[in-house]
């Protein structure tokens, strides 16, 4: 579809978009945010201003940024994609150079007012880029070799800048957001069974390297790896976290010990308990009630999303859903996996819970795009 037929067939126009707007959607992922700032509350030890306040003043500036994005046509947003994802290859290969270090890894590039994760932002700008090539490309076309060469290079360019960081995680998500969009724009199966078998084989070459001149990944990552086999081989080293993380969801019980009542998290058992392991506070202190009703509100989540995507008549609109509500359910996925003991700890934030800037306003940026094709979808 060309620029000018998105101009001509997209309605709403001026402030009647107000009235298009998933409100739904806000109202959800509101009450999961504030889930969060609960939670970082209590952590604080009842002090607002150490973790909570920062993030409720992100998620303002996240809202503010939602709906900016919200009232722009999508034709618009289809147009900036390729300007989207080269700007941000950009900054990752700033990240290379001039990165700021934290916890041994080169992630971040130093604000001033905030640290900017350029890979989270990758997490978005390359589901743009693809749902735009798709978008271009004639269906004939989507499954031949030379067609299908281009999107993996458009992934796995980014990818690698983020495995040098290093960011096994993000990098995983990175892989399987851009496969997901493939898989959504027809790209044939047999592609998928041949990257299937590249995976088994490179898993496989991965620990064979291990202890070799020619190792393929860093110690520490090892280290995770053995500790989600067996942790209790290195209980107060290694294996601590997520033997602490266990600790705190097993003794939250049916309904929990209570609001600020999570001695695990309290009592500073529970490392890193504002960030990647939140989760446990939350078991901890609201028990399995609590915990399965923030799963129920992330499932709403997903819903909309996916039901946006199904309604959507605009082939880029519904792969840009599609991916973004792919990276959503990979954020949970990798993140609940991780705390609950059923992956290897690979430093994935809790989507709106977990304490920081730039995965916050990422999220709230994509929420944007979102409604941005809710918006203006065809009608």
């Amino acid at each position: 579809m060309s620029f000018l037929e998105y101009r001509v067939k997209t309605a709403p126009t001026g402030i009647a978009k107000v009235f298009y707007i998933h409100w739904a959607l806000i109202l959800v992922v509101t009450a999961v945010a504030a889930i969060g700032w609960l939670m970082l509350y209590s952590i604080a030890g009842g002090r607002i201003e150490v973790w909570a306040e920062p993030q409720m003043k992100r998620y303002a500036m996240g809202l503010v940024l939602m709906l900016a994005v919200a009232f722009a046509p999508i034709w618009f947003w289809r147009s900036m994609s390729g300007l989207a994802y080269g700007v941000t290859m950009v900054l990752l290969l700033i990240v290379e150079f001039f990165g700021t270090v934290g916890m041994g890894a080169q992630r971040w590039i130093d604000l001033g007012f905030m640290r900017l994760q350029p890979s989270e932002l990758m997490k978005v700008t390359l589901v743009m880029a693809l749902a735009m090539y798709y978008d271009w490309l004639d269906d004939r076309k989507v499954s031949r070799p030379l067609w299908v060469l281009i999107p993996l290079v458009l992934i796995v360019a980014p990818t690698i800048l983020v495995l040098m960081q290093p960011n096994l995680g993000t990098s995983v998500m990175l892989i399987i957001a851009g496969g997901a969009v493939m898989f959504a724009a027809g790209v044939s199966l047999w592609y998928f069974g041949a990257v299937i078998a590249l995976v088994v084989g490179t898993v496989t070459a991965v620990i064979s390297s291990e202890g070799t001149p020619w190792q393929l990944l860093h110690d520490y990552q090892y280290k995770r790896i053995h500790t989600f086999l067996d942790p209790d081989a290195d209980p107060l080293g290694a294996g601590y976290n997520i033997i602490q993380a266990k600790i705190a969801l097993g003794s939250g019980g049916w309904a929990g010990k209570g609001f600020m009542q999570g001695t695990q998290s309290r009592l500073n058992f529970l490392p890193e308990k504002h960030t990647d392991f939140i989760f446990t506070t939350l078991g901890e202190e609201f028990g399995f009630v609590g915990a399965f009703s923030l799963l129920i509100l992330y499932a709403l989540i997903l819903v909309f999303l996916l039901v946006a995507a199904v309604q959507n008549k605009d082939r880029f609109s519904q792969l840009l859903i599609i991916g973004i509500a792919a990276n959503f359910f990979l954020y949970l996925a990798v993140n609940l996996s991780m705390v609950m003991g059923m992956a290897p700890v690979v430093g994935v934030p809790l989507p709106l819970l977990s304490y920081g800037g730039s995965a916050t306003l990422v999220i709230m940026l994509a929420f944007g795009l979102v409604q941005s094709a809710i918006v203006h979808r065809l009608r």
